[in-house]
């Protein structure tokens, strides 16, 4: 089984992303479930999953690259 929108329904990726990420719903701080979030696009056939995991690896780099940034103090 493929993992490309093209070669998948919904349903396959909704488990894709559920077997993928574990047990989503039996969380107690809720990151699990923003996580999952995150994919939405994937399921709903809006974005590919590796378009998605970039534009998260992009978003992370650039956060902590920014002007002004500083450690903790140590």
């Amino acid at each position: 089984m493929g993992y490309l929108i093209s070669e998948t329904t919904k349903e396959e990726r909704e488990q894709i992303v559920s077997d993928s990420l574990g047990n989503i719903s039996a969380n107690c701080d809720g990151c699990m479930a923003g996580l999952a979030d995150m994919y939405q696009d994937y399921i709903d056939g809006k974005k590919e999953l590796s378009q998605i995991n970039m534009e998260f690896h992009a978003r992370y780099i650039k956060e902590d690259d920014s002007p002004g940034r500083s450690g903790c103090g140590y």
